[in-house]
């Protein structure tokens, strides 16, 4: 059996697939906090609480109704994008213009009421939300059988990465977006809704963490908390990455997955520290990200 640097190559290379599947999150949730702080100037510190809902929501229509997980996969994020266009609607159209603080709190106080209400409802005990029946087969790769659901959270993510990057960047639509949040007075003179576009790019922010947590439902249990540890991770992601870069979200999100699936087989007490050791060098180096502009 080949060796690369003392390791034997399949467990490697597993180890790298697997990282590939946390970079596929770290890069979706990464994405919508870059989405909503480089459009709308907001932290957004319910991301991770968006995240969990969107699994506790998909296990909800299970339970309750009997929609399983394609229909979930399709209602959760519209659902979520719902609520998060109600909030910035009513409460955070009123702190655009102040300091970036207190965007951080209310979001933070958002998160706070979004778990106490699935706490309440649910408890503080896991669930488990069962792996769709199409999706649990295993895919065999030679060096490693990978469960097909894991090879379909890959390419699920990266393909609504991908549609984000071309939208926000190579349309007229994204054009304009970019345009409405630089000089939105300009553009409402060419009749333009400039605040309807804001509302509606907060919502696919929100939209794209709770797609996040519907793939992820099926692969952990479902706690109230299941998006504190992600959300410092992903927020590392972003510092790395750079502040509102969309393509450096979704690069760097990748790229540490795969790093920290490195750090498991050559460093594993390293392995969940590695990435905040990187975002203490790039702020060292770089403070405004490797992507990002000053």
């Amino acid at each position: 059996m080949s060796e690369i640097f003392g390791v034997p190559a399949p467990v490697l290379y597993g180890q790298l697939l697997l990282g590939l599947v946390n970079g596929s999150f770290y890069a979706l949730l990464s994405l919508g906090l870059s989405l909503i702080f480089g459009l709308l100037n907001i932290v957004n510190f319910a991301h991770g609480a968006m995240y969990m809902l969107g699994a506790f929501l998909a296990f909800l229509l299970l339970g309750q109704i009997g929609l399983g997980y394609w229909w979930a996969i399709v209602l959760v994020p519209l659902v979520a994008a719902g609520i998060g266009i109600g909030v910035e609607r009513a409460i955070l159209q009123r702190i655009y213009k102040l300091d970036h603080i207190y965007g951080l709190l209310v979001t933070f106080g958002l998160a706070m009421i979004i778990e106490g209400l699935v706490r309440v409802h649910f408890g503080v005990s896991g669930l488990r939300y069962p792996v769709p029946a199409s999706l649990s087969g295993l895919l065999d790769l030679g060096f490693m059988r990978l469960p097909l659901y894991r090879a379909w959270i890959i390419v699920a993510a990266l393909g609504v990465c991908l549609l984000t990057w071309f939208v926000i960047e190579r349309t007229r639509l994204g054009a304009t977006l970019r345009a409405g949040t630089e000089n939105p007075q300009l553009v409402q003179a060419f009749g333009i809704n400039v605040p309807l576009l804001i509302t509606l790019v907060f919502g696919w922010g929100i939209a794209l963490a709770a797609f996040a947590g519907v793939l992820a439902a099926p692969l952990m249990q479902l706690t109230p908390q299941i998006g504190h540890s992600i959300i410092i991770t992903v927020f590392g992601v972003v510092v790395i990455g750079g502040m509102g870069s969309i393509l450096g979200s979704i690069l760097t999100g990748l790229s540490l997955g795969l790093i920290e699936g490195l750090a498991k087989v050559y460093y594993p007490e390293a392995s969940s520290t590695v990435i905040f050791v990187l975002m203490i060098l790039v702020l060292l180096v770089r403070p405004h990200g490797l992507f990002g502009k000053q």
